[in-house]
């Protein structure tokens, strides 16, 4: 590729070379140097003719563009060790509301917390059915006997002085879960004696039999008996069916309703005995407020055309150690056409110790 070279560039070695001509100019002839500078004028003239700016074809110049390797940015380790060691338990509102607050305190990093709380309720999701699977297949293979839980219940008190006064009562509660099947036995007992004399003597004993329809809907039997000569009976039989439903069933509280028809057998102290037809319905509600403290009541209620009999307990339990706690209570039972001579209310206050096992 030829090169033009600007005259600019050169026009100062034509100055430099114009002396030396002069000087040999005038060496030769003096006369001729007016027309000799007349020739280099014109001649200095024509290569001053400017040449053009000097032209390079090269390749287009990029700037380079920096690169740095980073890692994709992440929940800050502290925040994810805290998440990660909640969900190592089985506290879910509290893993809830951890949560909660690492969505509001790291909202650019919802995705990876979403992704955490994600595989966390799987995996709790897939325990509580294993375990789920697991009791029933350990309830199919058990016996009869087996898979019982209950509870024992007595107290008891004494006075001395004016008045000699003895009480006790008792309780035994009985229960078996099974898959379908609920089963639940109940004793109790409550005698007082009050300077020799006998106030108060009452035995029962029940046996009631649950199937679960679906999760609210269930049908019921209930078998009762009855013996208490103070208010005038020494035997009363009971036998009832029906259906149930559980308007509350939660970890902390349980609500449920009974209703349908029963036939008593009365067997009086001094009147004759009767055979009466009547309607049952029940109530039983379980609230435990906190770990120690639990509230309970459980009331009935047999309607019939010529007695009716209405019955209502109210207990408070607080834990004092594993599986051993104190129970106060309070017992209403009336009945609209008791025998002659017996009270149509009657009403005990309750202070015993319970074990559950």
């Amino acid at each position: 590729m030829t090169k033009r070279v600007p005259v600019l560039s050169i026009l100062p070695l034509l100055v430099a070379a114009a002396p030396a001509a002069a000087q040999v100019t005038s060496a030769g002839d003096t006369a001729a140097e007016p027309a000799a500078s007349e020739a280099a004028n014109e001649a200095a003239s024509e290569e001053l003719i400017p040449a053009g700016p000097l032209r390079v074809d090269a390749p287009p110049f990029v700037d380079p563009i920096p690169f740095i390797e980073a890692e994709p940015p992440h929940l800050a380790k502290p925040v994810r060790k805290l998440l990660e060691a909640a969900m190592k338990t089985e506290d879910t509102d509290a893993v809830a509301a951890l949560v909660r607050f690492a969505l509001q305190t790291n909202p650019y990093d919802k995705d990876e917390i979403d992704e955490l709380n994600n595989a966390y309720l799987n995996r709790h999701k897939l325990l509580i059915a294993r375990r789920a699977e697991a009791k029933r297949e350990k309830i199919r293979s058990s016996g009869v006997l087996e898979l019982w839980t209950g509870q024992v219940e007595a107290g008891a008190f004494r006075s001395t002085g004016n008045t000699s006064n003895f009480g006790f009562t008792g309780a035994v509660k009985l229960d078996r879960k099974g898959i379908d099947w609920e089963h639940a036995i109940q004793l109790n007992a409550d005698y007082q004696k009050d300077t020799g004399t006998v106030t108060r003597e009452q035995y029962g004993a029940s046996y009631q039999p649950r199937y679960t329809l679906n999760d609210g809907i269930f049908t019921y039997g209930r078998f009762q008996y009855e013996k208490d000569e103070i208010q005038g009976f020494t035997d009363r039989f009971s036998a009832s069916g029906g259906f149930g439903y559980r308007i509350i069933n939660r970890q902390n509280m349980h609500l449920s309703v009974e209703a349908g028809p029963a036939v008593r057998r009365t067997n009086y102290v001094t009147d004759p005995n009767e055979t009466t037809w009547s309607a049952l319905s029940s109530l039983d509600f379980d609230w435990r407020l906190n770990g120690t403290l639990k509230l309970t009541q459980n009331a009935s209620s047999y309607v019939g055309s010529d007695d009716s009999t209405f019955t209502s307990q109210t207990g408070i339990e607080v834990g004092m150690a594993r599986g051993l706690k104190t129970k106060l209570s309070y017992s209403i039972e009336h009945e609209t056409s008791p025998p002659a001579g017996a009270l149509k209310t009657d009403t005990i206050s309750r202070f015993s110790l319970v074990y559950g096992f």
